[in-house]
Formats: C-alpha cells, structure tokens, sequence
C-alpha cells in the first residue's frame, strides 16, 4: 500500500485479528488501519463465520457476541456490507478456479462489485489474480 487511499474489506480473520489480537497483523496493516484515510468494511458473512466460531468454542470472546460486533465494528470505524442477491449470485460466477469456501467467495465478490481490496492472510485469496488484496500479516 502506498500513499494513496485504499478502501479496505477485512476478511474475517483480519477483523478479529483487528480486535482481538492486533499482533497477529503486520506493521503495514495496522498502520493501514489506523489510517483514517483508508476507509475500512466487513461483510456481513464474516458476522456468519465469527458467530459459528463463537458456538463452536473455536473463539472465546469477552462480551456477547452482538456486542463486540457492533463495539469492534465502530472502535475499527467500519463500515458494515450486506450480502446482496447480487453479491450472492457473483459469489458463483467468480472466474475459476477459486475455492469453494462460501464465506470467502462472497468476501471476494462483494469486493470485485464494489471495487474494495481484500485485506487478508489467505494464501488462496492472495494468490488469485481476480481482485485487489493486500496481505495483512505484512
């Protein structure tokens, strides 16, 4: 990332990692961050994932899970994205091969429509050609 602005799309890792155990990000991407100037976005599927990890056990958080959604979206100063019929459709007509992890494949079609870069550590992710990411571990 250079100087310019980037609006960001926290995959759902890089938003827990965010609130929860911000040195797991790079110094690159807190930085990013903490750039007011760099507008920042989370799907709402990565409210989907965050609530399965929670009933799981994978993922212990200190207050109720609707509360540290809406606190860790407005500390982040976040905005919030609806899955969309038309981001649920593009979902399946991303160019292949991609992986066919659902969330994921939303996150990235919601980023292609709304021409936002994936801030994640997903090497699959990464490594596809078809959208703008950028690695949050850097």
């Amino acid at each position: 990332m250079g100087n310019e602005p980037v609006t960001l799309l926290l995959d759902t890792h890089v938003w827990v990692w965010a609130s929860e155990e911000p040195s797991q990000l790079g110094p690159k991407m807190r930085k990013a961050l903490l750039d007011a100037r760099n507008p920042r976005a989370v799907c709402a599927v990565s409210t989907l994932e965050v609530a399965r990890l929670v009933w799981a056990g994978d993922l212990i958080l200190q207050i109720q899970l609707d509360e540290w959604v809406e606190k860790s979206l407005a500390d982040l100063r976040a905005d919030s994205l609806p899955v969309t019929h038309e981001i649920a459709i593009e979902a399946y007509r991303l160019p292949e091969p991609f992986h066919r992890d659902p969330a994921d494949r939303q996150i990235v079609a919601c980023a292609r429509l709304r021409q936002l870069t994936v801030a994640t550590a997903d090497e699959r992710i990464l490594n596809w050609k078809h959208v703008a990411t950028v690695d949050a571990r850097k």
